[in-house]
């Protein structure tokens, strides 16, 4: 057969590539024997100084994954038809590979095409069999039926681990600016023992999860079928290799989830069906695309939610998260049914010492106070509503207790060397109106502070 006139005669990107069959039945070299000059151009070859006959990756990187698709085509006999995230290219790539006939009995043949796109086409990603678009939707409802995230995100995983028989799946994010990872959701088939999932999330984890950005080397997945393919993972990275034998990993499917042309994180399903190693990746192709928008919005979200309710100086809540708070609770939406203690803390002093230290100074002094505050009610919520104003509300506690911590507080802040503070409180029932605490708190607090001012001599009590 001429497949060069085979590969001449396509329109689009078209080469002929060939499978070395090896003695052992076993799967050799991938070679470049023919190609159209569209796809000589798109691999910046010249017509003249092509070489038939070459390996593959003197043309383009390495891909397990392309070669994945390679070996099925050949070995099975049917056309490879697959729109995959092409990350080394920064686009995505239809690709369409069709087994040709052979007169070698040591090589097989196929048709390899492929189109680019810069931007993802809805229409061509969702081109899948009927029963792997079911599961995708179902992906896509469980993301809204649950109304609360992580629920909606468990619920998947379990999903995701039924539909690929594994062992183990996972959703792992990851923090490359902060150098952490951490464990979305997971599912556990009861009959196996794997190693726990804080094995996942020690500190040395994510230096093995570095190196899985080198072994996808910008394909879309990773894919480990058997003991063969285990042992390429050890030239790689040992400790990982060692890690996935003594945990009697004999497979693994690992897919990034990326956003905005960062990898946010990853699914990973370990001894999964080898058997339905086809359908797994078409399965995680598409629920890795829908996964890792959601799983980015909501990211943006919390942290938009942070920067809205943090004050960035000390870290606590700031006054907006405290007027949603009041709000919520006044409007029924988030009721205290129980009783509740309201203190309010303002800062003596602050004023001397931004007028005399400069204000990072006057910084310092903030932090401090809002320590002190962390430290003596470590599960109360705490907010600084004003420049050297805080409140803390405290819920279920009872009045002896309550009272006993305001007492604390002021004789801690009372000792020479801690941070001086005028302090007022307001234990109250459920029934009692929280802003009428707060004003009864406030109000006590400004007593305080007139004391504070008495026994130092000093006038202006509010500056």
């Amino acid at each position: 057969m001429d497949y060069n006139d085979v590969a001449c005669k396509q329109k689009r990107i078209a080469a002929v590539l060939s499978v070395r069959i090896e003695p052992d039945g076993g799967r050799g070299e991938i070679c470049l024997e023919a190609a159209n000059d569209i796809y000589l151009e798109s691999v910046n070859v010249k017509r003249e100084d092509f070489v038939p006959g070459k390996p593959y990756y003197n043309y383009v990187p390495k891909d397990r994954n392309f070669e994945e698709m390679s070996y099925s085509c050949v070995r099975e006999c049917r056309i490879v038809h697959a729109y995959v995230d092409a990350e080394f290219y920064h686009s995505w790539m239809e690709v369409v590979m069709m087994p040709l006939l052979s007169d070698e009995p040591d090589k097989e043949y196929y048709l390899f095409s492929y189109d680019m796109h810069a931007k993802v086409d809805a229409s061509r990603l969702s081109d899948i069999s009927p029963d792997i678009a079911v599961n995708v939707i179902r992906t896509s409802l469980r993301l809204k039926e649950a109304g609360d995230f992580h629920m909606a995100m468990d619920s998947i995983i379990r999903d995701i681990r039924e539909l690929c028989d594994a062992k183990r799946s996972c959703i792992i994010l990851t923090d490359f600016k902060n150098r952490t990872c951490s464990m979305l959701c997971e599912s556990v088939d009861e009959t196996e023992v794997i190693a726990p999932k804080e094995v996942f999330l020690s500190e040395g984890f994510f230096r093995i999860v570095e190196v899985w950005d080198k072994l996808i080397a910008g394909s879309n997945c990773y894919i480990i079928h058997d003991e063969k393919e285990l042992e390429l993972v050890k030239s790689v990275d040992e400790d990982w290799y060692n890690s996935l034998k003594n945990d009697k990993v004999y497979s693994v499917v690992l897919f990034p989830l990326r956003s905005n042309d960062e990898t946010i994180g990853y699914i990973m399903s370990i001894n999964f069906d080898r058997e339905r190693s086809e359908y797994i990746k078409t399965l995680l192709g598409v629920t890795s695309f829908i996964l890792a928008s959601e799983i980015s919005n909501h990211q943006l979200f919390n942290r938009m939610k942070f920067l809205s309710d943090t004050d960035l100086l000390t870290g606590i809540y700031n006054r907006n998260a405290m007027n949603n708070r009041v709000a919520d609770i006044v409007n029924g939406i988030t009721p205290i049914r129980d009783s509740f203690g309201v203190i309010f803390v303002d800062l003596n002093g602050l004023k001397v010492v931004n007028d005399n230290e400069g204000h990072a100074a006057g910084d310092r002094l903030l932090k401090r106070a809002s320590c002190v505050l962390k430290d003596m009610f470590p599960c109360a919520e705490i907010y600084r509503v004003g420049g050297d104003e805080f409140l803390i509300l405290l819920t279920s506690e009872n009045e002896e207790a309550f009272n006993r911590a305001v007492k604390d507080l002021k004789d801690r802040v009372e000792q020479p060397g801690e941070v001086s503070m005028a302090v007022g409180a307001c234990f109250g029932l459920g029934d009692m109106d929280i802003r009428e605490a707060m004003h009864i708190a406030d109000e006590a607090m400004y007593e305080d502070k007139k004391e504070y001012y008495r026994r130092n001599n000093i006038k202006n009590v509010r500056s």
